[in-house]
């Protein structure tokens, strides 16, 4: 996944609990016919869901998620899938307008935290509670506080199927050797590693920003949360004592803007994706790239040989005077899906029956398999993982897993956030972006002074 985007294109805001259309240039889209999936044969008795997700691209994990749909269809050839495939950038986006018009499909992935809160206070989902009696022995596999971010009011709302560390660092030890250049432990080592593969021609960091979440989500959240601590991040949320005015947030803002000025990325960072970015990685024309722990399976399946033996993971550096955890990243549990609080009888059934089949013991064995992390209680099977994932379920073994920007948020906030670093990074005032950021939240919240 980049764990997640936030699509712009036709995003209105979300105010309260309450999805509304009332900004100008916010359109209802038309409802789609959508594919259909599974067996054509089907009797009168037939149950129909209409699912959406965002696993529309050609990673591993998109491609393992498209086969678990399809394999349940195998299955089921009573319950007809009508599968839309929305790609990332737009996902959210288009999820929300359908809301706004009452028009959600039957089964919909879903983000963790803000996403779950505001559609589940909306009214537009309901509980899965039942499932997860019915269930027990499944729902009680989990590693601690795997619900916590689809729970609202006590109540949950959907099952991670994976677990989405998003902030690592991706560097080449051979090109690390061959400029003799040490692995960046301090904030320091890395201004001075960047000034060495700039010096020889080499980008430190390919960045593929073109899709906005991506400095926001793989850089920024763990960088912030470096300077500013949890503790901070946390009140401020709440609009708790805290202002994205503070001063320990403009200077997390300001090492961002000093990572460009210092020429850590390409030059056209703002105009690539996050494919394009670890393509130049593969090429060599980049020393590192930093993404979420998605990232390895791309690199198992499309890099060149030479470049993955020498691929290994690394943690942002610590940043002098900072109140963050060294030993941490930014992250959540995947998301899920979620159902429509309309369905009810066999269509409820059917929605449960697919959920528990996207996250059973036997799916999630599946997508560890396929070197994607779970928040299921499993053990890798190193007969058959790659050194490369082994070294990333070994780390986070010792990770701390911080509170994510994206997945925290407001979503009006995150959108905020997204294309206001975009403009920092470009030259933009740290004051401006702070100040917009917590004028939104604090809207959203009804807390605006």
């Amino acid at each position: 996944m980049g764990f997640a985007s936030w699509g712009k294109r036709f995003l209105c805001p979300l105010h309260g609990i309450l999805l509304i259309l009332t900004i100008s240039g916010c359109s209802v889209l038309p409802a789609q016919e959508l594919p259909v999936q599974g067996n054509a044969d089907r009797g009168k008795n037939t149950v129909t869901l209409t699912v959406w997700h965002d696993w529309a691209g050609q990673d591993s994990t998109s491609e393992r998620f498209r086969a678990l749909l399809d394999k349940f269809a195998e299955d089921n050839p009573e319950i007809e899938l009508r599968v839309q495939s929305i790609i990332r950038d737009a996902y959210r986006s288009r999820l929300k307008t359908m809301a706004a018009a009452d028009e959600l499909p039957d089964v919909f992935l879903i983000w963790p935290d803000s996403m779950t809160r505001e559609f589940a206070n909306a009214g537009f989902i309901q509980p899965i509670d039942s499932l997860l009696r019915q269930k027990s022995e499944w729902a009680g596999s989990f590693m601690a506080h795997s619900f916590d971010s689809f729970t609202v009011d006590g109540k949950k709302y959907s099952v991670p199927m994976t677990m989405s560390p998003t902030s690592f660092v991706f560097y080449n030890q051979e090109l690390f050797d061959k400029y003799e250049v040490g692995v960046p432990a301090t904030w320091d080592e890395l201004l001075a590693a960047i000034k060495v593969f700039n010096r020889n021609g080499i980008t430190p960091i390919a960045l593929g920003n073109k899709s906005s979440w991506v400095a926001q989500s793989t850089i920024f959240s763990t960088l912030a949360d470096r300077v500013t601590g949890t503790d901070w991040f946390m009140h401020v949320l709440s609009q708790n004592n805290a202002r994205f005015t503070d001063q320990e947030f403009l200077d997390a803002l300001t090492k961002m803007r000093q990572l460009v000025k210092a020429g850590a990325f390409q030059d056209n960072f703002n105009y690539i994706d996050n494919m394009q970015m670890e393509q130049m990685y593969y090429r060599k024309q980049a020393a590192m790239f930093i993404e979420g722990g998605w990232a390895v399976g791309n690199l198992i399946d499309s890099a060149p040989k030479d470049v993955l033996e020498h691929t290994h993971l690394a943690l942002l550096p610590t940043i002098p005077g900072g109140k963050g955890k060294p030993m941490s990243t930014s992250g959540v549990v995947g998301n899920g899906f979620a159902v429509n609080s309309k369905l009810e009888g066999d269509k409820l059934d059917a929605a449960f029956r697919l959920i528990y089949a996207m996250a059973s013991p036997s799916a999630q064995r599946q997508i560890l398999d396929s070197n994607t992390l779970v928040s299921y209680r499993m053990e890798v099977d190193r007969t058959i993982a790659h050194p490369l994932f082994v070294e990333l379920h070994e780390l986070m073994m010792g990770v701390t897993l911080l509170p994510s920007y994206e997945t925290q948020l407001t979503t009006a906030a995150v959108e905020t956030l997204s294309d206001g670093l975009q403009e920092l990074m470009k030259g933009g005032s740290p004051e401006i972006l702070a100040q917009k950021l917590q004028n939104t939240q604090a809207s959203v919240l009804g807390k605006l002074r």
